[in-house]
């Protein structure tokens, strides 16, 4: 296998085995923790930490510590929140979903920076195009990385499949399904009984044990990435003060291109946190159980995983824009979809479809997202994925934040704005950008042509 090959199914296999773990107990935090709204608190408390990791910390453990490190060290964090969960109350769960917050900014921006250094390299080795080769290692990582979510879910749906189920749910608790959920719903939205504390215990130890795994691979297997130094003068070679890596994240805003492209990775986190507190909850489990969450989830995992390939394939010959409309308008049908819809028991295979749907659309987001970036902010990748993160924790904060005092549809109609002015935004950024691209190549036709008349100028002075 080819060396850059090899370390992006490396950096690829170590986040499934994390995510296996850290995806599947997300995924059930609001339906396992609902008394006092401990699980909703406990993702809100997690992805603040995210947004503060995310203002500072990737820029300088990256540049001091290398990539390879700073993946090594955020998984750690992310095991500890595994950990907590044995002995579930406000101060575990609360303090390990700090911890894990504060590694993940760093994480999602070393393995952005990693693939786009790796990407460029060795598109420069072999004469293509470095955006088709990032474009093309970040879908084989989001291919493997999602798929994650299959076995995760898989997993925790074998395991609760074994508590026994209260019987069909009443008319009454129907009501209060789907759009209609409100924090102020008398019914209690979960079709099920809690699993046994044993049960947890062994789906916890399974996920303990994935994500103790996913370490030791990246740590033994992945090699160190640096990207090539770029020729310029002994005063700039210097490795730039303290305070100067610290505010670069914030620095960048000055591009008003990433001021407007900052509501996608908001979006993004929108919509992953209302699938893992609301979908999960008020449609899933109040209609069929806790033991469907998982299968429910399996779907929207594959999906996402196998679109993930295919995007980063095809984005070379649709470009990107006709990838962000496909994913727009897939996520805006699924949103009115989920405004109308009563869900019920007897139409099953709804909860998968739109599952589906919704994995097809955030596809676009998770490949598209990093590529754009990576692309766009080449010269400062590290602050532009600390500002991506930023922007996705923000979204999961405010999507869990407000998971206990706004209803349901009043959450989609947020989705559905947000969403919509992030297209916008997104348009006029491609705009610019077509209007650079034009600027570029007419400057070049008019020094050719400059160069043309000099020679035709050369010539007649020859013959005279």
């Amino acid at each position: 296998m080819e060396r850059s090959l090899k370390n992006v199914v490396v950096v690829s296999c170590g986040f499934f085995f994390l995510f296996l773990a850290y995806g599947g107990l997300q995924n059930l935090q609001s339906s396992l923790y609902s008394e006092d709204g401990l699980g909703v608190a406990t993702l809100s408390t997690l992805y603040s930490s995210v947004l503060l990791s995310s203002m500072f910390l990737p820029p300088i453990l990256i540049k001091r510590c290398g990539c390879k490190w700073t993946i090594v060290g955020s998984m750690c964090c992310y095991v500890t929140f595994c950990l907590g969960n044995f002995h579930a109350n406000w101060y575990t769960l609360i303090s390990t979903s700090i911890l894990l917050g504060m590694g993940a900014g760093p994480l999602w921006s070393a393995q952005s920076t990693y693939l786009t250094i790796l990407g460029n390299l060795h598109a420069e080795k072999v004469g293509k195009l470095g955006k088709d080769v990032v474009n093309q290692y970040f879908g084989i990582f989001f291919l493997i990385f999602q798929s994650s979510g299959v076995w995760g879910n898989l997993i925790s749906s074998l395991v609760f499949g074994q508590t026994p189920s209260e019987g069909p749910v009443s008319k009454g608790q129907l009501t209060t399904c789907g759009a209609n959920d409100c924090p102020m719903a008398p019914e209690a939205t979960n079709g099920t009984h809690r699993p046994s504390q044993k049960l947890i215990y062994t789906l916890l130890g399974i996920y303990t044990g994935s994500g103790v795994l996913a370490i030791l691979l990246v740590a033994m297997f992945l090699e160190p990435v640096a990207e090539k130094p770029k020729k310029q003068g002994k005063k700039r070679s210097k490795t730039p003060p303290f305070w100067s890596t610290l505010l670069s994240t914030f620095k960048l805003f000055r591009d008003k291109r990433l001021c407007l492209l900052i509501l996608l990775p908001v979006y993004s986190g929108l919509q992953l946190g209302f699938l893992a507190g609301e979908y999960t909850r008020s449609y899933v489990t109040c209609a069929l159980g806790i033991h469907f969450v998982g299968y429910v989830m399996i779907c929207f995992s594959a999906f996402t995983s196998l679109c993930s390939l295919l995007y980063g394939k095809i984005s070379k010959y649709t470009g990107r824009a006709a990838l962000y409309v496909l994913g727009a308008a897939t996520q805006l049908s699924c949103i009115i979809v989920l405004l109308l819809w009563s869900p019920t028991s007897t139409q099953m295979p709804v909860f998968f479809i739109l599952s589906g749907l919704w994995g097809m659309a955030d596809a676009v987001w998770q490949t598209q997202n990093n590529a754009l970036y990576g692309v766009l902010f080449e010269e400062n990748k590290e602050a532009a994925f600390a500002n991506y993160r930023l922007g996705e924790a923000l979204g999961f904060v405010i999507a869990f934040g407000y998971s206990s005092f706004l209803c349901v549809n009043t959450k989609l109609y947020i989705l559905f704005s947000v969403l919509s002015v992030a297209m916008v935004a997104y348009g006029i950024v491609e705009h610019l950008e077509y209007r650079a691209v034009c600027k570029v190549f007419a400057a070049k036709g008019k020094s050719q042509g400059e160069e043309d008349e000099e020679d035709e100028g050369g010539k007649m002075r020859t013959e005279m």
